[in-house]
């Protein structure tokens, strides 16, 4: 597993900031925080925000260091709900994991499906979630999986890339 001293944001990172600048509300978690740049984001419009990261070297070395960093897979070691939740996806496919940041298994689905799993027990009901996948993954059956879990699912944009396009997916609970 590689562990990054700094994360410095990229074009996905600042494609899905547009979509959640005007968010609101109570309580909002981003998964994989990286850069912390959309934590900051968050920070702005949320009463409380906490963001996860595998990587402590992440959280730690933050160009803007966010209020609540917290090092766990996912969203595992918290027990309590939140209106909004983010994750720019680790989506590449790849046959094992190498690098957690961007490695997302088999098609692509395997760690945004545990990813998404562990979001869904976070999410109040009524709770709505953004994550940015791409077309280099099998997005297709990622979406039909979040909604096996339970999610109703639209994608909200895409951007063509050079090589991929970037698909950013909101999914909501029923309440």
């Amino acid at each position: 597993m590689q562990s990054n001293s700094r994360y410095d944001p990229a074009e996905d990172t600042f494609f899905l900031a547009d979509y959640i600048q005007n968010e609101k509300g109570n309580a909002a978690l981003e998964i994989g925080t990286g850069s912390g740049y959309l934590t900051k984001i968050l920070e702005k419009n949320f009463n409380f925000v906490i963001a996860t990261d595998i990587d402590y070297n992440s959280i730690v070395t933050q160009n803007e260091p966010i209020q609540n960093g917290i090092c766990c897979v996912s969203a595992e070691a918290l027990g309590m709900q939140f209106d909004f939740i983010i994750c720019n996806l680790p989506y590449l496919p790849s046959d094992g994991i190498q690098d957690r940041t961007v490695d997302g298994g088999k098609e692509g689905l395997e760690i945004p499906i545990q990813i998404i799993k562990s979001a869904k027990y976070r999410l109040k009901p009524g709770g709505k979630m953004l994550y940015l996948t791409s077309s280099l993954a099998n997005y297709t059956k990622l979406i039909r999986e979040t909604e096996l879990l339970g999610f109703d699912v639209q994608i909200l944009a895409k951007k063509k890339l050079f090589f991929e396009e970037l698909i950013i997916v909101k999914a909501e609970l029923s309440s």
